[in-house]
């Protein structure tokens, strides 16, 4: 009878315990970065090439977009301080008493303006970007008449006389509250409220079920009034004002009026100065703008398009001049390492 082969204790321990102590890692062509891969050569004729082309997209794309933001037609009025009287010394006790604080302004348009024309308010100086400012109110209230009481987040502005106001938080009870109304000729001009908000706002962030209830009936008024009888998706302005802007400058739509103004006519303004900018060294601007196919009048986009194809077109002039004054002799790409076979040639 054959002797069974004996082998010395702990011989296979020792390999295996070898093996897992390697930190070599397994092998695949992802971890040793072998996949297929473009790796193009940028010969200097490439490279004059690929600035060119940038060069013609871009340039025609700037004109285009800067002739487009020239045709914008738009007026700005700045009322903040015109709208005070200048016996008024105190600006920051006036807007906050009762006072009639109506106001009559004249805007001329010096140019056709096509209908429709955008009613904006701008306001300067106010950081709606202000973190505690952003998170001063409760979406859960807004989309859903059950969570009334949820008012977490809105503090200072979440209760009065220990009841829950709707909507609660800053954003809302800051909300803007000058009025406008417009006319030309002795004929009033109506402003076309609807749909001035985002539709996405509207019927998912804002419930038709939801009416404001104990607003702005703290001690201190913020800002501007809600219907109780109309629920939170169909009061626009309060929509526009809550989604909140990221620069200390912005404009939000106030609405739109959808007849075409003419060169020469004078639109009368009778506005209600209401909104306190002044405690703040805020302004207050009125903007009646067209729109095209860019939106409304901004030249950066056209600067911006413009500036990127002058310096590629600046380079591949400078690149072609090196070329030919001072040419390199290419090396040979075939001792390129992703080049080689798996024998190192």
């Amino acid at each position: 009878m054959a002797s069974p082969i004996l082998e010395a204790p702990g011989s296979n321990d020792t390999s295996t315990a070898t093996r897992k102590q390697t930190k070599r890692p397994k092998y695949s062509k992802f971890t040793q970065q072998e996949l297929p891969a473009c790796k193009p050569i940028l010969t200097p004729r490439a490279v004059i090439s690929s600035f060119l082309i940038v060069t013609i997209i871009f340039i025609p794309i700037g004109v285009a977009s800067l002739q487009a933001s020239r045709n914008i037609v738009e007026i700005v009025d700045r009322y903040d301080s015109q709208c005070i009287p200048a016996n008024v010394t105190d600006k920051v006790a006036y807007i906050q008493s009762t006072a009639d604080k109506t106001c009559n302004r004249e805007l001329h348009v010096e140019k056709h303006m096509k209908s429709p024309i955008y009613v904006y308010y701008q306001l300067d100086n106010f950081y709606q970007n202000h973190r505690r400012y952003v998170k001063s109110r409760n979406d859960e209230q807004l989309r859903a008449a059950g969570k009334a009481n949820s008012t977490s987040g809105c503090d200072p502005e979440h209760k009065v006389n220990d009841m829950p106001i709707v909507p609660c938080g800053l954003i809302a009870w800051s909300m803007f509250n000058d009025t406008y109304s417009f006319s030309r000729d002795k004929s009033n001009l109506t402003v076309n409220k609807k749909g001035i908000s985002w539709k996405s706002d509207r019927e998912h962030k804002f419930g038709k079920d939801v009416f404001p209830k104990n607003f702005q009936n703290g001690s201190i008024i913020g800002g501007a009034h809600l219907d109780e009888n109309i629920p939170l998706s169909e009061q626009e302005d309060l929509i526009v004002w809550m989604r909140t802007a990221a620069l200390p400058t912005f404009r939000k739509l106030y609405g739109k009026i959808e007849v075409d103004m003419e060169k020469g006519d004078v639109i009368h303004v009778t506005l209600k100065n209401h909104y306190n900018t002044y405690s703040f060294n805020g302004e207050k601007k009125l903007v009646l703008s067209t729109a095209g196919w860019l939106g409304g009048k901004n030249d950066f986009l056209g600067v911006a398009y413009l500036t990127v194809g002058g310096l590629s077109f600046f380079l591949a002039m400078a690149f072609t001049v090196l070329y030919f004054v001072n040419p390199r002799q290419l090396g040979d790409p075939s001792y390129l390492s992703w080049n080689r076979n798996d024998g190192g040639h």
